[in-house]
């Protein structure tokens, strides 16, 4: 119990800390997001021409980008550029990027409009658990809600935690199962290790599910 008292506090003092850097969704002030769209030409063949990205069932995902913090995504091209993330498809764009066009094309995703293109169908259990898991989490299992970091309605906070809502269920899946066998681990002070590793599969699919059925803000 005593336990469970402390990791909340502590959560909640993290997310204040890392939202704090700077002015959330804006782009930088030497962002061209003109340009942006220019540098985009090479991402549409998997993000898709609007930027929503693409939900592929066994297979890799492609996440949507459009409407997400500007400052989130420029941190995600560093990783994949300086190996902090690991991706195949990414690395290698990534890697052809200057710093300039980084931000260039960060801006150029921040302001198109995010939309759902993904037919979601969840069970009643699945709708439950997954319910339970974002908004109110298990403390039992010390598994925060998703909510807690990711701001209400999981609509995002600062650079460091993404909009969930409406994101690909398929991605998300990846992305904890990568969290969760760590070999994603670019999160500030490993939180997301740590949650995904207590998760069952039931509960990554649940709250996968029941995130990209949530209406994007």
């Amino acid at each position: 119990m005593l336990m469970k008292k402390q990791l909340k506090p502590r959560i909640a003092s993290l997310v204040l800390a890392l939202s704090c850097g700077g002015a959330s969704g804006l782009a930088l002030a030497d962002a061209d997001p003109i340009k942006g769209q220019q540098t985009s030409a090479m991402c549409i063949a998997c993000h898709q021409a609007d930027g929503n990205g693409k939900s592929n069932a066994g297979a890799e995902s492609w996440p949507r980008l459009a409407g997400l913090n500007a400052e989130y995504i420029e941190k995600q091209l560093r990783d994949f550029r300086g190996g902090l993330r690991q991706s195949a498809t990414m690395m290698p764009f990534a890697n052809m990027l200057t710093e300039q066009q980084i931000k260039n094309v960060s801006a150029y995703y921040a302001q198109l409009t995010p939309t759902h293109t993904e037919a979601v169908s969840l069970t009643d259990e699945q709708q439950a658990l997954g319910k339970r898991l974002a908004v109110r989490g298990d403390w039992d299992r010390y598994i925060p809600a998703c909510n807690s970091c990711h701001g209400p309605d999981a609509a995002g906070v600062g650079k460091s935690f993404p909009e969930l809502a409406g994101q690909h269920s398929d991605y998300i899946r990846q992305q904890l199962h990568a969290w969760k066998n760590g070999s994603r681990s670019n999160d500030p002070n490993n939180l997301m290790l740590a949650v995904a590793k207590r998760m069952t599969e039931q509960d990554i699919d649940a709250v996968a599910l029941w995130l990209a059925k949530q209406p994007i803000k």
